[in-house]
């Protein structure tokens, strides 16, 4: 187990309203599991993915990922679990326009302050990981979607996080993008990563080894089978 909630909810005061995001929830996150994490836009979805990567804290409920109690930490320890611990994967990829795909891929491990060497031997690594090395020296303008998400994935797993966490990281893709990508990340689950993948396309069930459906902020566990038919 890598990320457990324990009642964990998330609120927002507006003025004199509030607005629960998230309800109470218990969930846990495994290794060697792709989790899917469904349900209709603004249901509390994405507001689950920051409670999981560290983005955010609960309002209520007791929140840990890889040992650490996350509401006791301060902001820059959160900061340095999220970099170590958690990599991202968006819909829109994300990638700095200016920088070659190398140099995307290696932005983490510069935040952490690695030696030049030890960045261009994991971005090396990583690049292999998701067979982009041959696109290396490309922009991201020189790229497909596919390529550009496949470069995503190879900058979240280049500090090897033990949790992988991706927000619609099939929407921008053609029929073809969305296997290879689906694919790969059923393979970092397999290889002992923790993926959870936010969606509300049902063909991500074929990937999958569990899901939960976020509704109105509450989550609840549903059967792959029923997403499936």
């Amino acid at each position: 187990m890598l990320a457990r909630l324990e009642g964990v909810g998330k609120k927002y005061q507006t003025g004199d309203q509030t607005i629960v995001a998230l309800q109470a929830t218990d969930l846990e996150l495994r290794a060697q599991e792709l989790l899917l994490i469904i349900g209709p836009s603004g249901s509390g979805k994405t507001t689950l993915l920051s409670l999981i990567g560290c983005v955010i804290y609960p309002s209520f409920g007791e929140l840990y990922v890889d040992g650490h109690h996350v509401n006791r930490m301060r902001a820059n320890e959160l900061a340095q679990l999220r970099l170590r611990t958690v990599g991202f994967v968006f819909q829109q990829f994300n990638l700095l326009a200016p920088l070659t795909a190398a140099e995307n891929v290696a932005v983490p491990l510069k935040l952490q302050g690695l030696p030049g060497a030890t960045i261009r031997k994991r971005v090396d690594e990583a690049l292999e990981m998701v067979g982009m090395t041959d696109r290396r020296k490309n922009l991201p303008k020189q790229l497909s979607g596919g390529q550009q998400q496949r470069i995503a994935i190879a900058r979240a797993l280049v500090s090897d996080p033990k949790i992988i966490l991706c927000d619609e990281p099939t929407g921008s893709l053609d029929k073809d993008s969305f296997g290879v990508v689906m694919t790969e990340l059923r393979q970092l689950a397999k290889d002992g990563k923790s993926v959870a993948v936010v969606t509300h396309d049902p063909r991500l069930a074929a990937y999958a080894d569990r899901a939960v459906e976020v509704k109105n902020g509450y989550v609840n566990h549903v059967e792959i089978e029923a997403l499936k038919s």
